[in-house]
């Protein structure tokens, strides 16, 4: 059994998802971050970084970083269904799908929501956050022209961790200006969301980021 330490309106979903599609039993242990949980002396005892998520295994190791809970959970229990085999001729483009979207569209959406983190002056926020608006864009049309030409799928018809990771994104951030301009890129996302064993996960995602949106407005912040 696999313990989740995670929190809503972060990517320990986005692990929620790999180990649902994966048929892993797992226990989750919730750390609210807009209530600072993940900055307590009892959390930071499990990850000292005090990020989340981070996940326990069977023999009592502390996992942490998302993409490489994510990789690690594929390759050790997927049997070559989210991650292609070392052998496999998709396993080189499946690594750069998969660390594009962990290294330049991820640090993207970070600077998005968490645009105080980035500021030199307090105040400056917008300007943050919009440069790196841009920058997401930037990267879903480079991901777009890519689906366009070997679609539907990173890997064309075989479906991975990139697109599982990339819907997640997509279902996440749907609603910010622009992001409905890239066709592959949503429908790749709707259909990994109609997958048999993620459509629940997904609607709880919906409804989760629909709750992180009326928070925030109401003036938490995770800082």
């Amino acid at each position: 059994m696999y313990t989740l330490y995670g929190a809503a309106y972060t990517r320990s979903f986005l692990t929620e998802l790999v180990l649902t599609e994966l048929a892993l039993p797992y226990t989750l242990e919730t750390v609210d971050i807009l209530t600072q949980d993940h900055r307590t002396p009892a959390y930071l005892a499990i990850n000292p970084a005090g990020w989340v998520p981070a996940l326990r295994t069977p023999d009592g190791m502390i996992l942490h970083e998302t993409p490489a809970i994510n990789l690690h959970l594929s390759e050790q229990h997927g049997n070559d269904i989210l991650a292609p085999a070392r052998d496999n001729p998709d396993r080189g483009a499946f690594l750069s799908a998969l660390f594009y979207l962990t290294d330049e569209l991820e640090p993207a959406l970070k600077r998005f929501f968490y645009p105080h983190r980035y500021v030199a002056r307090d105040g400056d926020d917008h300007i943050i956050a919009g440069k790196a608006l841009r920058d997401v864009h930037t990267c879903l049309q480079v991901i777009e022209e890519r689906l366009q030409v070997r679609g539907p799928f990173h890997l064309g018809a075989r479906y991975s961790l990139a697109d599982l990771t990339l819907s997640y994104w997509a279902k996440s951030v749907g609603e910010l200006d622009g992001a409905t301009e890239f066709p592959a890129v949503n429908a790749c996302a709707e259909a990994v969301s109609q997958r048999p064993a993620l459509q629940d996960k997904f609607a709880q995602l919906n409804d989760m980021m629909q709750a992180y949106r009326e928070r925030t407005a109401q003036g938490a912040r995770v800082d």
